[in-house]
């Protein structure tokens, strides 16, 4: 993409509404504009990035042997009468009628509606197990909608969930779900740790949060500081083994952590006194299994292997794609502006042309362009017309990893600037080296 061509509405000062990093780069780099508390339009770059964290999620639900699917944002308000959350969810459900005056609601999770897809549809144990998810936009009418994305009203979310036959099952569905996210998480280059945690109104027994570590992070935790250099790497994980599963899972919560709702202070006591930490944190995502609290009250049953009908078990899971860009700029910026991980930035690399208009820095530029586009990545290319220190600024606020910079004096030794966004560090090549090096640093991720 040139940008010259390219809508991409930056601002110079810190606009006084944002509290928080996040909130400030996301609207200084032209990524959202605010329509109303707390809801978003989202611009060409925030979308951009949205989307990479979305295939993300994506990808790594398709691997855990999930299937998606699409559900509506709106739902009838009986499905909700039927589970008897439809009274107790509260004033953060936005209850509407239709023209006919029949009862609506702008769905904050799909439980009940997920319920009436399987019921309709499913009744034996051949059947089983099965995993439901979709991408979708919900909306909480939050009493105080701030810090940009990580609290706003309207969100984008990914919400899945099981049918197994029996509790075992089910309770394996929960460890894969865990696995499944820790990758997830890593390859968007955020260390989330799974917190033992509360249910809120989904309901259910076990549950874990998954938390980034952040000055800015509305929940306090508790924790061991060795889980935070746990790592999934490139390990491959069976999901059908049972027992390789659950112990990935043993190993990322036998160190104590806990959000300030399940904190104990006794077993946190036994924590050596050097590992012992108190944090904030934000929540990214969260893992339920509630067994059959929504499949007895709709009557969501299968025959057994023996003949026998039973309530079938559950599990929702859920991952705030929306709110995962503000969590990721929370763990990764300095003052300059942001710093994307390669996962999941809007582009691969930013080309800066130092002398728009001369021939043999833009012949240099369009090449380089030509290149990156033949690898399978993009670049941004700042083409504009415009001094080199405002071009530097608008690289680094945006955050790309990499950048090439190419200008008259180094085009006569032969070689462009590769920089890395994250370390500073810049390093002289000739043009195809420097894009054989984005080539290899992009080639696993």
């Amino acid at each position: 993409m040139r940008l010259s061509r390219y809508f991409l509405p930056v601002l110079k000062e810190n606009p006084a509404e944002a509290q928080i990093v996040s909130h400030r780069y996301m609207l200084r780099a032209g990524m959202i504009k605010q329509q109303a508390a707390g809801i978003y339009s989202w611009l060409p770059l925030g979308y951009r990035v949205l989307k990479r964290i979305e295939q993300i999620v994506h990808e790594e639900q398709v691997r855990a042997g999930h299937i998606p699917l699409l559900m509506p944002t709106l739902q009838p308000a009986d499905l909700w009468r039927e589970s008897g959350r439809y009274d107790d969810y509260g004033q953060e459900m936005l209850r509407i009628k239709d023209r006919h005056e029949r009862d609506m609601l702008y769905g904050p999770t799909n439980e009940e509606m997920i319920t009436d897809i399987f019921r309709s549809h499913v009744g034996s144990y051949k059947d089983l197990p099965m995993t439901l998810y979709h991408i979708q936009w919900k909306f909480r009418d939050e009493v105080r909608p701030r810090f940009g994305v990580m609290r706003g009203r309207e969100f984008l979310m990914k919400d899945g969930y099981n049918f197994d036959v029996d509790r075992e099952s089910a309770l394996h569905a929960y460890n894969r779900h865990m696995v499944s996210y820790l990758r997830t998480y890593e390859r968007m280059g955020l260390t989330a740790i799974p917190m033992r945690a509360a249910s809120g109104p989904i309901g259910g027994d076990n549950t874990h949060e998954f938390l980034v570590l952040a000055s800015t992070g509305e929940s306090e935790v508790f924790f061991d500081d060795r889980v935070t250099s746990l790592k999934l790497g490139t390990r491959e994980i069976d999901y059908d083994n049972w027992d390789q599963v659950a112990k990935v899972c043993e190993e990322f919560t036998t160190l104590y952590a806990r959000t300030d709702e399940t904190h104990d202070e006794a077993a946190f006591a036994e924590v050596p006194q050097e590992h012992r930490k108190v944090a904030r944190g934000i929540e990214v995502g969260q893992i339920f299994y509630f067994g059959t609290k929504y499949s007895e009250s709709m009557g969501a049953t299968v025959v057994t292997k023996d003949g026998t009908k039973v309530p079938v078990e559950m599990g929702s899971h859920g991952i705030g794609v929306s709110r995962l860009l503000g969590a990721i700029i929370e763990a990764s910026h300095d003052d300059k502006g942001i710093i994307w991980p390669e996962g999941v930035t809007p582009f691969h690399v930013g080309i800066v042309n130092l002398k728009q208009g001369d021939a043999e820095a833009d012949a240099a530029c369009e090449a380089l362009y030509k290149s990156v586009a033949a690898l399978g990545l993009e670049a941004l290319y700042d083409d504009r017309d415009e001094r080199a220190g405002g071009k530097f600024a608008t690289m680094d606020l945006i955050g790309l990893p990499w950048r090439i910079t190419v200008g008259p004096r180094g085009l006569k030794n032969g070689v462009v600037e590769l920089t890395s966004r994250r370390t500073g560090e810049s390093v002289e090549l000739p043009p195809q080296e420097a894009i054989e090096r984005i080539a290899g640093i992009y080639a696993g991720i």
